[in-house]
C-alpha cells in the first residue's frame, strides 16, 4: 500500500511510546488519524498536538480489553471519516513474577490488553478494511514473542500470539489484492511500558509485588531508556506498510537470535535465550 496520504488510520495505545510515534508518523504522511487509549489526559494533548499541524485527528478513550470498546472505536472511526484503511493494534502493557506467584488477574490484564485486544482489533476491523478495498494492518507483538524470557510469563504468551495470530492473519489474506498484514516486533524502544501498572484496571488489581519484579522493573527500565527512539520505530511501520513487508523487526541482531532458536530446535533440541543462550 504505497499511497498513504488521504488515507484513513487508527493506532491503539496512542498516547504514548510506539503508537504515539507512528500516529504522529500517519498525520504527517497526510492520513487522517484516529488514536485510541486508556488515557484521557494524556490521548487529549497528543491529539491536540497533531492538530495543530493541521492534520485531522481525533482521540476515543478505549479499554482495549473489552470487544464492544473495539466496536465503538471503529463506528467512531467511520463516523469521523467515512471508512478505514490502516489499523495498528498497537496497544500493550507487561507484568513480572515468577509463573508461581503470578495472580489470575495477573494473566487476564496482560492476556486482555496485549492478545485479546488484537484479536478483537483484526475481528473488528478487518470487514471495514476490505469495504475499502485497501488497507494493511500492523499488529504490535515484541522480541518476546520470539524468544520468551524469565519472568514475564503472560506477556511472552500473549506476544508468541500476537505473531501467531498475525501470520494467521496474512496466510489468509494471499489472495485478496491490497490488503496485507505486518507484525511488529520491537526489542528495546524507549517507552514506559515498564511503568504499565498506572493504567492497570481496579478491578484487576490483584497482584502480588517481588523483588523479582522490582528488579525487573530497574533493569528493564534502564534498558529502555537507552533504546531506540519510537520514532525510528514509526519510520520501520510506515516503510512496512508501503512495501507489504510481513516481519518488522527493529533490532537486526535479533536475526541471530531467531536463527540460533531455530538451529537449536533442528539439532540439539536444547533451550537456547536470547542473546547469550
Amino acid at each position: 500500500m504505497e499511497q498513504l496520504s488521504g488515507k484513513v488510520g487508527v493506532v491503539t495505545g496512542a498516547a504514548s511510546g510506539i503508537g504515539r510515534a507512528v500516529a504522529t508518523r500517519f498525520a504527517a504522511e497526510g492520513m487522517q488519524v484516529v488514536l485510541a487509549d486508556i488515557e484521557p489526559d494524556r490521548l487529549e494533548e497528543v491529539v491536540d498536538e497533531i492538530t495543530a499541524t493541521g492534520a485531522r485527528a481525533i482521540g476515543v478513550v478505549t479499554d482495549v480489553r473489552h470487544e464492544e470498546q473495539i466496536e465503538a472505536l471503529a463506528a467512531a472511526t467511520v463516523d469521523a471519516f467515512g471508512t478505514v484503511h490502516v489499523v495498528h493494534n498497537n496497544a500493550g502493557v507487561v507484568t513480572s513474577g515468577p509463573l508461581e506467584d503470578l495472580t489470575t488477574a495477573d494473566w487476564e490484564w496482560v492476556l486482555g490488553v496485549d492478545l485479546w485486544s488484537v484479536i478483537f482489533g483484526v475481528k473488528t476491523f478487518l470487514p471495514l478494511i476490505k469495504q475499502a478495498g485497501e488497507g494493511h494492518i500492523v499488529n504490535t507483538a515484541s522480541t518476546a514473542g520470539l524468544q520468551a524470557n524469565a519472568g514475564i510469563g503472560p506477556y511472552n504468551v500473549a506476544k508468541f500470539g500476537v505473531v501467531a495470530l498475525t501470520e494467521t492473519l496474512a496466510l489468509e489474506l494471499r489472495g485478496i489484492d491490497n490488503i496485507n498484514a505486518s507484525v511488529l516486533c520491537p526489542g528495546a524502544i524507549n517507552t514506559r511500558i515498564v511503568d504499565s501498572d498506572r493504567n492497570r484496571p481496579a478491578e484487576l488489581a490483584e497482584h502480588v509485588e517481588t523483588a523479582i519484579e522490582e528488579r525487573f522493573k530497574q533493569g528493564s527500565g534502564a534498558i529502555l531508556a537507552k533504546g531506540k527512539d519510537p520514532a525510528e520505530v514509526a519510520d520501520l511501520v510506515v516503510d512496512g506498510i508501503r512495501s507489504n513487508r510481513f516481519w518488522l523487526l527493529t533490532h537486526e541482531a535479533w536475526n541471530d537470535v531467531v536463527l540460533e532458536r531455530a538451529r537449536a530446535l533442528a539439532a540439539d533440541g536444547h533451550l537456547h535465550n536470547g542473546f547469550g543462550g
